[in-house]
């Protein structure tokens, strides 16, 4: 990225040239009377430069005193009105309502004044640059949605994880989004969205990363749990950080574009899971205490989008909105200069000036606390400073219940709820679909042997979906062999040997074992239901849990039905781009909700898997549509002292739904397909209506 904005050189060189400019403005400030420079005065400063293309001026000069700073429009007021001269009580502190009051119509002011600064910068490299940080960011949220789900099958056997415990794993990253969401976003509000971004994320690329070398299964949850936290903060702060960068006309088009990368993600992780977790190869052990399979290495590739974001982003400056609502006038006009001058670089018009000389900032609300002074021990000053801040967080969030956003806030409520109840239930029902009716098929070629006599026989070959009953083995040896979804009933071994064993979905029920010998195998206790083992030993056993081997072909249908899945939704992000700011918010959320909702009666008609598959695309490509609308809305309906608070409080009500969704509806998995479909149609219409009720934001400056 071209020159920071917070390098030292090029704010003295901006300092020096607004020091001059004001000192030659000083004699027509009352003529000009405005935040820009007369057109008279802008056709005499053609031969001026912005700090990135500016040479020696003749009467370059230094200045007696320090840069005091960008005049501001109140600047012409007495010192002694706020934080002057001591003057009376009553003066220094004015009634708080007095005081929102004016912050409320300081706000309204900027509103107006930002978006026609935006129109004066353009729309350009700046905004495209930040565009793809800020997707890599977004991109780091889409993968870890999918992260979980296709280490799971791996992860289980190799953690011996219960079935309880399974359900725990796919449902932990959910419950830590939910908790970053709404601790990020109102953190965004009080300390700056890009700084609070570069915290979340990198949390979640150091736990990630933990993730994929921890051996115990408590420590891999804790891990994830709080990767899910960092990573939580990814979507509301994102929306809202691009959203201030850009103007009316083009926000709604451009955040259409960023959700893209949301798709992206999904994609990203789609493939490395199909290149890598089925090459069990790409592996190494220390013995038996400590394994590290292909999955861990799917898990430590899977955080790249994020610690790709932490860099491209420390390149990036904080949004200058949030600067204006917080008092920092200097540092939000030097932003925005920096906004206007590369972005007229790379239109070919490096002479153009930045005209803008003072914008308006809200006065911030009087907050003191007592530090207590250089007595008070760091750590009670932190803990000080934290309380306030959580202190402030809180009443921000609070704020969005006001009388003045309460109607707006429990529509919000209602409507993401009910889109992610459905949406997340239904996406993560279609592929435990589809295994059901994976699993359906395979049990339909088992094979069945009854009352078999296998005598002096060496087996060294896969044993896979067979179910042998009433079988008497005699001296027979199992060697060098895996045994896949096998089923032994009241048989009898006797004087048999197992040697090498790996199996997969094998249980020995009812058996008896009679002088028999099993060296190095992983058949251990719970693999034998009820059976009897007389005068039968163990011998180098293998110790832990071994990774299951599994067809590879089906662990290449998840990933690609996943890809599929997930690229579908390229058509419907194209359509609400292009369509946005033409149909409005709106009718596009109502619209693409109520389809989503006539395509869930499909459903019903897939009875196969390619059928199950077909119809995932099209409801994935049909609701995309909603969720960017949706972003949208939120982002333009909230101010932005409030923005991140509500939108955070928002999608961590949507990843509340999200568990509750999917726990619904994958318990009707094999029951009944009815139930899920008539919930998410009912979910879907009942979003499209209330979403009507919401206020229209096209066209409308942002708050």
């Amino acid at each position: 990225m071209e020159e920071g904005y917070r390098d030292r050189s090029a704010f003295i060189r901006g300092a020096k040239d607004l020091a001059k400019e004001v000192k030659r403005q000083a004699g027509k400030k009352g003529q000009d009377g405005g935040f820009y420079r007369s057109d008279s005065r802008a056709n005499d400063d053609e031969g001026a430069h912005s700090d990135s293309t500016e040479g020696h001026d003749e009467d370059d000069e230094i200045y007696e005193g320090e840069y005091q700073g960008i005049p501001r429009a109140d600047s012409g007021k007495a010192d002694g009105q706020l934080g002057g001269a001591p003057g009376p009580v009553g003066a220094q502190f004015r009634d708080f309502g007095e005081q929102a009051g004016e912050r409320r119509k300081d706000r309204e002011e900027l509103a107006q004044q930002y978006e026609t600064i935006l129109q004066e910068c353009g729309h350009g490299r700046f905004q495209w640059t930040l565009y793809f940080v800020l997707g890599l960011a977004l991109m780091a949220d889409g993968v870890e949605i999918f992260v979980v789900g296709f280490v799971l099958p791996s992860a289980e056997k190799d953690m011996c994880l219960s079935e309880p415990n399974k359900g725990m794993l796919g449902l932990i990253v959910y419950l830590g989004m939910m908790v970053g969401a709404f601790l990020w976003g109102g953190l965004a509000d009080r300390i700056g969205r890009r700084q609070t971004l570069l915290i979340s994320l990198s949390i979640n690329s150091v736990f990630a990363f933990f993730s994929s070398f921890v051996q115990g299964y408590s420590t891999f949850l804790f891990c994830r749990l709080l990767s899910g936290v960092g990573i939580g903060g990814s979507i509301p702060i994102v929306f809202s950080y691009y959203s201030e960068f850009l103007a009316q006309e083009k926000r709604g088009e451009h955040l259409s574009w960023l959700c893209m990368f949301w798709m992206i993600g999904g994609i990203y992780a789609s493939a490395m899971a199909w290149a890598i977790i089925p090459h069990y190869g790409w592996s190494f052990q220390m013995g038996s205490a400590y394994q590290f399979h292909s999955w861990r290495v799917f898990v430590l590739v899977c955080a790249f989008p994020a610690v790709s974001a932490i860099g491209a982003l420390t390149t990036m400056p904080e949004s200058p909105r949030f600067f204006l609502e917080n008092g920092k006038h200097d540092e939000a006009w030097m932003i925005l200069k920096q906004v206007h001058d590369t972005n007229m670089r790379a239109k070919g018009y490096p002479e153009r000036v930045f005209s803008v000389t003072t914008i308006k900032t809200v006065k911030p609300l009087d907050e003191l606390v007592e530090m207590g002074g250089e007595a008070v021990v760091w750590h009670k000053r932190w803990r000080m400073k934290l309380m306030s801040v959580f202190r402030q967080v809180w009443s921000n969030f609070l704020a969005c219940f006001s009388p003045e956003y309460r109607r707006t806030t429990l529509m919000m409520m209602a409507v993401w709820f009910s889109m992610s109840f459905s949406y997340y239930g239904l996406t993560v029902w279609f592929p435990d679909m589809i295994k059901y009716l994976q699993k359906q098929e395979y049990s339909s070629r088992t094979k069945v042997f009854i009352k078999e006599k296998v005598e002096h026989i060496t087996f060294n070959f896969t044993l896979e979906n067979q179910i042998h009953r009433n079988g008497e083995y005699f001296n027979d040896k199992f060697m060098n062999l895996k045994m896949k979804s096998m089923l032994f009933e009241d048989s009898v071994f006797e004087e048999c040997y197992f040697e090498d064993i790996t199996s997969s979905n094998t249980f020995f029920k009812n058996c008896t074992f009679i002088s028999t010998l099993f060296y190095n195998t992983d058949l251990f206790e719970f693999r034998f239901i009820n059976s009897r083992l007389i005068n039968s030993t163990f011998l180098h056993n293998k110790e832990g849990c071994m990774l299951d081997f599994s067809d590879e072909n089906n662990a290449y249908m998840i990933y690609f039905v996943s890809f599929l899945g997930t690229l579908a939704v390229l058509p419907g992000n194209i359509v609400s781009a292009l369509l946005m700011d033409k149909i409005g918010r709106l009718r596009m959320l109502a619209g693409s909700s109520m389809i989503s909702c006539i395509s869930c009666f499909f459903l019903s008609f897939g009875s196969s898997e390619s059928a199950m598959i077909a119809l995932l695309c099209l409801f994935g490509g049909i609701s995309i549509a909603s969720w960017n609308a949706l972003d949208v809305l939120t982002v333009e309906l909230y101010p932005s002292d409030k923005r991140t608070t509500a939108f955070g409080f928002l999608n961590a009500l949507c990843k509340l739904a999200a568990v509750l969704g999917i726990s619904i509806f994958t318990s009707f998995v094999g029951i009944s397909k009815a139930v899920p479909i008539m919930f998410a149609s009912g979910a879907l219409a009942a979003g499209s209506s209330l979403a009507l009720k919401l206020p229209e934001t096209r066209g409308q400056v942002l708050q």
